[in-house]
């Protein structure tokens, strides 16, 4: 078996391995970016609160400030260019009692400490003048207008895409399990027997980060995983509220919030539960209580009648009140990149700028590549005027092809989407690529014109087609 070797490998293919692959793919030393599932964007990174916080709520000074504030610059400089789906509609931290208003004067004035554009606190009569849905208890507010919401599967999707591109190996189904020495690198192998050689391992591997660092011999940290749970309402409601509300954070996070998706539906949640399973995503009827309760001090009228669907996350919890970033003691050959939990997906851009100054300012030296290309543009035919759309059709009749009808996506975006830069390779990462199956029909009519074109596309049987990777095959395999 060939042994491919690398200066870095990157485990863990979220928002922090993802960017931290594209800032060292402008670079020409080699690069692999390690991921145990089929897909980018897999775990934490997957299932959030998709907010792109402003950056008053870390302790100044910290890391998790620092690069909060770096990460949401980096977010609203390269949304575009990158061709993330964002929106800057700012947000709210209401105060509806005492303790509140005091909490959001703390706040602001952490987040001046902390460098943050534009905060301001509001008056009750401000608040609802712009958020007239909110609890008539509300005291005031405070507005944090460089915040806003994205798409979280896009915050790692968009650099892994532009790093591939330039040059790093995305590696799918490498679970680590093993690590040893030889010589000045470190062999890095999978649970099935494959090998990768890399001078430095950069962990950045959410939930099971504390695991990969004990292969390495350093046990100085454990991640606590803790779950949250979140409903999302129909589009009908999408003009519950114009911001992004929170209330005052709790030991446990920020509390539960109401929100705009990027996508036009209102989000609620999270819990925060601390579980012992890593995996355990399951949702349950007393957090989906404990959720609308919560929602409810803010938004009086937000109702379980119109959830559409619910779901949960884990996040990996460092235990150090910070972000775990640098060279391990244990072994110098391992970088940590772990406990990214919140603000983790906006620091994401700026983790990824931090592990590069820290690779640098250690002694290894990095040469700019001359040809390194960050644009990336994704195509969406349903965006188009009638003219463009006819004039694309012309160029490839596979634009005019419906393949999905709730949502217009057309056969030609489906087989972008499997070919183009860390690309789909399964039923659920077209679905999130380019909504394919989202619609009322949940893919009842497009499902099987879908697991065609995969299956055309990557030259497989249709029994080797998959839902989400590993054994979750479409159809029964002989």
């Amino acid at each position: 078996m060939e042994i491919k070797t690398y200066d870095f490998a990157v485990v863990g293919a979220g928002v922090s391995g993802a960017w931290t692959a594209y800032e060292l793919s402008k670079y020409t030393a080699k690069t692999c970016l390690l991921e145990k599932e089929n897909d980018v964007a897999m775990g934490a990174t997957k299932a959030n609160s998709a907010i792109i916080h402003a950056g008053y709520d870390p302790v100044p000074g910290s890391l998790m400030a620092k690069l909060n504030v770096r990460g949401n610059a980096l977010v609203r400089e390269l949304h575009e260019k990158m061709d993330i789906p964002f929106r800057q509609i700012g947000s709210y931290v209401i105060a509806l009692n005492d303790e509140g208003e005091e909490k959001i004067k703390e706040l602001y004035e952490r987040g001046i400490k902390n460098g943050v554009e534009g905060l301001k606190l509001l008056s009750k009569e401000e608040t609802l003048a712009e958020e007239p849905n909110l609890s008539d208890d509300v005291r005031g507010a405070l507005l944090a207008p460089t915040a806003g919401v994205c798409s979280a599967f896009e915050m790692s999707c968009a650099p892994a895409e532009v790093a591939e591109n330039n040059g790093v190996d995305l590696i799918r189904n490498f679970a680590v399990s093993k690590v040893s020495d030889d010589g000045d690198y470190k062999l890095v192998e999978a649970a099935d027997g494959r090998v990768v050689r890399a001078r430095v391992v950069i962990n950045a591997a959410g939930v099971h980060a504390d695991e990969v660092a004990k292969l390495f011999g350093d046990d100085s940290f454990k991640i606590i995983p803790r779950r949250g749970e979140y409903s999302i309402l129909d589009n009908n409601c999408g003009g519950l509220v114009k911001h992004v509300i929170f209330q005052p954070p709790v030991k446990f996070g920020k509390g539960i919030l109401v929100s705009p998706t990027v996508d036009g539906n209102i989000l609620v949640g999270p819990t925060a539960d601390n579980i012992d399973d890593k995996d355990d995503k399951i949702t349950t009827g007393a957090g989906q209580k404990v959720a609308f309760d919560g929602a409810r001090k803010s938004v009086p009228t937000v109702s379980e009648r119109d959830v559409i669907t619910s779901f949960s996350g884990i996040r990996p919890i460092g235990g150090k009140e910070d972000f775990i970033l640098g060279f391990s003691d244990a072994d110098k050959s391992l970088f940590n990149v772990s406990g990214i939990e919140s603000p983790g997906l906006t620091a994401g851009p700026a983790v990824g700028e931090y592990v590069v100054e820290q690779l640098i300012k250690n002694g290894y030296a990095l040469e700019k590549k001359a040809d390194f290309d960050g644009n990336r543009k994704v195509f969406r035919f349903n965006e188009l005027s009638d003219e463009e759309k006819n004039e694309y059709i012309k160029k490839n009749p596979l634009y005019g092809r419906i393949i999905c009808r709730c949502e217009t996506v057309t056969e030609g975006e489906i087989v972008d989407a499997v070919r183009r830069g860390a690309g789909a390779r399964d039923m659920d990462g077209v679905k999130r690529r380019v909504r394919a199956g989202m619609g009322r029909c949940q893919g009842g009519f497009c499902g099987p014109k879908v697991m065609e074109i995969i299956s055309r596309e990557l030259n497989i049987p249709m029994s080797e087609v998959t839902k989400f990777g590993g054994g979750s095959w479409m159809v029964e395999k002989d």
